[in-house]
């Protein structure tokens, strides 16, 4: 199998407005579990404590580097959907090829909601969400010429 794309983590500078040195310097890349597992996790940089009906946003400290054709879509781990109702308030993260380019150097942010009746617990270290990067297709037609420079909702600005 080839290889397309890498994860990396932002410089500090990008991610101490979001935490503190240790934290930065523990964050681990997402990673496969298994041979054939289709997501990389990604890994909870604290401890997570979700609430149930709480909403929290999680600065991952990670950039992905792909081909221009490619995307990473981020899902929650299917165990912490299934017991916890967790929900990613976009429903699926969509992180374009283009965005580690962004003046906050392509950050992933994951913004989920715990829909159960029961406090959540995410250990430090521990996965708790996954992406999968796949191919896709342009439109005979397409002609975008635009170049993205932000963040989050940034090509609708």
């Amino acid at each position: 199998m080839r290889t397309l794309a890498k994860f990396q983590k932002v410089d500090w500078e990008i991610y101490s407005q979001h935490g503190d040195q240790q934290t930065y310097d523990d964050i681990k890349l997402p990673k496969r579990a298994t041979t054939k597992s289709a997501g990389y996790d990604f890994f909870a940089p604290t401890t997570l404590v979700v609430e149930p009906q709480q909403t929290i946003t999680v600065a991952t400290g990670i950039r992905a580097f792909m081909p221009d054709s490619w995307v990473l879509m981020i899902y929650p781990r299917s165990g912490l959907g299934f017991k916890y109702k967790l929900r990613l308030n976009n429903t699926v993260g969509i992180i374009d090829a283009d965005y580690v380019n962004s003046d906050n150097q392509g950050h992933i942010f994951v913004r989920m909601t715990n829909e159960s009746d029961k406090q959540l617990v995410v250990e430090k270290g521990t996965a708790f969400a996954q992406g999968i990067f796949t191919q896709y297709l342009l439109t005979e037609d397409d002609d975008v010429t635009e170049i993205r420079n932000g963040g989050l909702g940034s090509t609708t600005k």
